[in-house]
């Protein structure tokens, strides 16, 4: 969802009931992107490691840290099954020093970087959304638009770092999420390995992300971007990226997964179904998202 004034409003919230309201789809994990929030000076950046519960780990994490830069803030949530999330902030001297920080943490065994962002903030845990939003303090959280995801796995892990959103680090703060299968993964990902992008998993949601951050690295607008996206994908998809600029939509051309939209003067919002939408908006006039067709709503 898109506030349209670019002032700060409570996103958290209100993707918080929009997801809750979506809860029938999916148990295993919940995710939100929120944009516009975080006020980071210039070069700052927020991680989100996962840390198992062991003697030794955190600190040893933290020496991680404080080899690329020293910790500015910390902060830790508990979470479930043994794991923390240590939240930190640091202050690199280019976007480009962040993926090698990124990959020296993950090098730590059982430890692992859910993000790392400058104009977002990445919250995505196992569980259910009221339980998630009580641990992250979701309802709190301001910001001028934001992507959430409920999930249900059909074919990658359950743990909370395939949960949605899926993050590229090819340019700054991209996020995708996405409900469907990209046939033609292979066909997709080849090319991008080859141009350097580095895949951490066999999710077909972070083949999306690398794809669309490799389009915008080129200076393709993002709706152009999107409508190359759904000529060169295969299968029954629709995603949602989150940008730090706004958010765009893209559905297959069979039209083969569900996606609505409703807006007022205020707010522009999209979902997997109708009843979520009404936790924010008047749904009296909703749009459905046409086979093939594309969006991007910037502010």
């Amino acid at each position: 969802m898109v506030y349209k004034d670019k002032k700060l409003h409570p996103v958290g919230d209100a993707l918080t009931k929009m997801l809750d309201a979506l809860q029938h789809r999916g148990s295993d994990s919940a995710g939100f992107a929120l944009y516009g929030g975080l006020g980071l000076d210039e070069n700052e950046y927020l991680l989100n490691i996962v840390v198992k519960e062991k003697p030794g780990l955190l600190e040893k994490v933290k020496e991680t840290v404080n080899q690329a830069s020293p910790i500015k803030t910390e902060e830790i949530i508990p979470s479930v099954e043994n794991y923390k999330i240590f939240r930190c902030r640091v202050t690199l001297n280019s976007f480009s020093e962040l993926k090698t920080m990124i990959t020296a943490i993950d090098a730590v065994e059982d430890v692992v970087v859910l993000s790392g962002a400058h104009s977002f903030e990445m919250i995505k845990d196992v569980g259910l959304v009221k339980d998630i939003a009580q641990r992250y303090d979701t309802y709190s959280k301001m910001g001028t638009h934001g992507i959430g995801h409920i999930r249900f796995s059909t074919e990658s892990i359950v743990d909370r770092y395939h949960a949605h959103p899926f993050q590229s680090y090819i340019i700054p703060d991209i996020t995708v999420v996405h409900n469907g299968q990209i046939t033609n993964y292979w066909k997709i990902r080849d090319p991008l390995e080859r141009k350097g992008h580095v895949f951490e998993t066999t999710n077909d949601t972070e083949c999306i992300v690398h794809y669309i951050a490799d389009k915008l690295s080129q200076d393709y607008p993002l709706e152009e971007a999107l409508e190359q996206s759904v000529k060169d994908m295969d299968g029954p998809f629709s995603y949602i990226v989150g940008t730090p600029h706004g958010v765009g939509i893209a559905k297959d051309q069979l039209g083969l997964r569900p996606g609505v939209m409703a807006e007022n003067d205020e707010v522009f919002a999209i979902a997997s179904e109708e009843v979520s939408l009404r936790e924010v908006v008047d749904t009296r006039e909703i749009d459905q998202i046409s086979p093939g067709e594309v969006r991007a709503y910037t502010i």
